[in-house]
């Protein structure tokens, strides 16, 4: 049985696999399996995580579990959060407020004064500063909220992409991505440099070199990467 084809049911309290329900169980709450087939539930004994035969993978029972990435899962127990390896094993000796899923072997946390930064696989922080928001890297750069209320992009080592900052931010989708400043919405580039000079109330990132834009007057509208107006939506 590939745990790939391992469904979640409607009401999420049990697995189906080619229709049919699976371990003859149903639990409170399950989340679908993550590679390399593991799967969090939640049942009377507390969270855990199962295998692909239903069984519990550990002993230990936590107040809730998420999927695992990259080898590892953010677990929390009495409203400590910090992650286990797939031995169910918590792999460093500190423990968070919250803690995010391993994207790219980083990790976004946020600790006991509310400050979020990153740490890698072995729970160590990546760099000195932090931040007010800290969000997932993609592609080697993260979205931060600095203590000055802006928006930067950050490397993996904490260095800023570029000098600009912004009232709000997107991820890098490709070459570009969503910024916001006083004007509104628009696209920008590694360097922090707007691709046109319309500015929108809301946009989606480049999707096949196209993206969904909101203007002022609320009509949807399609342009390309240069800004240009393609089609009304």
């Amino acid at each position: 049985m590939n745990w790939q084809n391992i469904k979640v049911s409607a009401d999420n309290t049990h697995f189906l696999f080619e229709g049919k329900q699976i371990f003859e169980k149903h639990f409170i709450e399950v989340l679908k399996f993550h590679s390399p087939g593991i799967a969090p539930v939640f049942d009377n004994t507390g969270a855990y995580h199962i295998d692909i035969n239903g069984e519990a993978i550990y002993s230990e029972r936590y107040t809730r579990t998420f999927g695992y990435y990259c080898n590892r899962a953010a677990v929390v127990l009495n409203a400590k959060w910090f992650h286990i390896n797939e031995l169910g094993k918590q792999v460093y000796h500190n423990s968070f407020l919250w803690a995010g899923n391993y994207q790219e072997n980083l990790c976004t946390i946020r600790d006991a004064n509310n400050q979020y930064f990153h740490i890698d696989l072995n729970g160590h922080k990546i760099y000195s500063e932090t931040f007010t928001y800290a969000g997932d890297f993609k592609d080697g750069i993260a979205c931060v909220k600095t203590a000055s209320g802006f928006y930067k992009h950050i490397d993996t080592k904490g260095n800023y992409l570029n000098n600009i900052v912004f009232l709000d931010l997107g991820i890098f989708h490709k070459y570009f991505a969503t910024a916001k400043d006083k004007e509104g919405w628009h696209h920008i580039d590694k360097q922090g440099r707007e691709l046109y000079k319309e500015r929108y109330t809301a946009i989606e990132p480049f999707y096949n070199g196209f993206a969904l834009v909101t203007q002022f007057d609320n009509e949807k509208i399609i342009i390309d990467e240069n800004g240009n107006k393609v089609i009304s939506v």
